[in-house]
């Protein structure tokens, strides 16, 4: 057998370092950096209605509901977070991940197989049965591809990237959950609190429609201020079954979310309460703290790390293979002398694999994975500029909203001030009927849209909170 020189050998070792060290290279991976507007040292809408630009704390965020000091949403909190069904999709879809990790780790290792025979045979002659042949096996064989140009760990570190993208996700689902619960709290107290206005103003519509009817009989009222004052009546009380319906979709939704059937969480929310009323202070932080609070900015962030491992695995793909085989076995005759040092033979190989004549196909799987790449950068630059986005209009709603309500807390307490002036001078004959019906009709409606403006603040609080990334911990 003609031997390889020392000096050939250390020259195919040395090549093949080298052709190693250009494939770790390119497996290195560079996280991408964030837009420059999310590492911006204030935020572009100016914080106000109790928000802050302090720093925001984690444990606080992680479970911000407890601010609201609000007993039965925190309760509706922990529930869904324990029965929720996205949650289990979620946990499902990182151990799927996991697992598909572990497949691609287990190629790091050899393969080794064991197989065993038996035979036997009968000859037959003229004069009757002949011999009776008898023969044993049996034999282990190894193989293993060194990974010199890590096309496996990068497929490894391509799966262990997915498993984190797929907690981040986790979390993400969190965050969401957490904050439909409480938005659909929220549209439960103000439906009851709708529903408490709609039902004290129909009241006095209805003391008022018989105050007509009265002064109707009298003599002091015309037929057309009994019918307008039973208009008015009817009028309100058809809104009570929408708001109804609304209370009833928010309690259902709400049912769903903490993993129950529709009506489960009905008993709970019977007793009439207020909308939770939010803090007097919420820390926002910094565009800069969205990069390492967000999941969805985290989790895409990872999506481009797994990506990253993808494209290094199609450059790898380029470079030669290696293979290394053995195969020890033991025939015999008899099974008792089966496995002696006689009967013992073994066998070595190596392999070396390298695709000449379609590299322009590898090229090109090359090339996809590189865009791909330059893909989940884009993504993963638009994620970080939609929470910056989120947070804005969020600061923007919450504040505006404060002083909207404000002004209708004034028309209100001027609108009721309104209704009882217009039926005292009524019912003294020093007015029309008109005059009542529209402080009436511009009460119920005030009030509503007081009653909904301080839902819409707390739900822009949350919304707040959700667009921080709170939610989990």
């Amino acid at each position: 057998m003609k031997r390889i020189p020392i000096q050939t050998a250390g020259a195919v070792m040395e090549a093949c370092l080298l052709l190693a060290g250009c494939a770790n290279k390119r497996m290195q991976y560079h996280a991408p950096a964030a837009p420059q507007l999310a590492q911006a040292g204030a935020w572009n809408t100016t914080p106000a209605g109790g928000a802050k630009a302090s720093p925001a704390d984690d444990k606080t965020l992680a479970s911000w509901w407890s601010t609201l000091g609000d007993p039965t949403l925190t309760a509706l909190e922990e529930r869904a977070v324990e029965g929720n069904l996205d949650l289990r999709q979620a946990e499902m879809k990182i151990r799927q991940v996991r697992a598909e990790r572990e497949g691609a780790r287990a190629d790091l290792y050899p393969t080794v197989t064991a197989s065993g025979s038996a035979t036997g045979s009968r000859s037959s002659t003229r004069y009757g049965d002949g011999a009776l042949g008898q023969s044993y096996s049996a034999g282990v064989s190894a193989s293993w591809e060194p990974d010199f140009f890590n096309r496996i760990r990068g497929t490894v570190a391509a799966y262990t990237a997915d498993v984190e993208a797929a907690q981040e996700d986790l979390r993400n689902v969190l965050v969401s959950l957490t904050a439909e619960v409480a938005l659909n709290y929220v549209e439960v107290r103000s439906y009851q609190s709708q529903l408490a206005i709609t039902r004290a103003n129909l009241a006095a519509q209805e003391e008022t429609y018989r105050l007509t009817v009265a002064k109707h009989e009298s003599g002091l009222a015309t037929e057309l201020d009994v019918q307008q004052a039973a208009l008015s009546v009817e009028s309100t009380r058809a809104s009570i079954p929408t708001l109804e319906t609304g209370l009833q979709k928010a309690s259902n939704a709400i049912s769903v979310l903490v993993g129950e059937r529709p009506g489960a969480v009905d008993a709970v929310l019977a007793e009439v309460k207020p909308v939770p009323v939010i803090p007097a202070e919420v820390a926002v932080g910094l565009p800069a703290d969205l990069v390492r609070r967000r999941p969805d900015i985290r989790s895409a962030e990872r999506q481009v790390a797994a990506q990253s491992a993808r494209a290094g695995v199609a450059a790898a793909n380029l470079y030669p293979s290696f293979a290394l085989s053995g195969l020890l076995s033991f025939s015999s005759i008899d099974i008792v002398n089966l496995f002696t040092p006689a009967t013992l033979a073994g066998s070595l190989a190596g392999s070396v694999q390298q695709t000449i004549v379609n590299r322009r196909r590898l090229r090109a799987q090359l090339n996809i994975q590189d865009v791909l790449l330059e893909q989940y950068e884009t993504a993963y630059e638009g994620t970080v500029l939609g929470a910056v986005q989120d947070v804005e209009d969020a600061l923007k709603a919450f504040a505006n909203e404060q002083i909207r309500r404000k002004s209708l807390a004034d028309a209100a307490v001027a609108a009721e001030r309104a209704a009882t002036l217009s039926r005292d001078l009524y019912s003294s004959g020093l007015k029309d009927f008109l005059a009542v019906l529209d402080a009436q009709r511009s009460l119920l409606s005030l009030q509503n849209q007081l009653a909904q403006s301080d839902a819409t603040i707390t739900a822009n609080l949350v919304r707040l909170y959700k667009a921080l990334g709170g939610g989990w911990s």
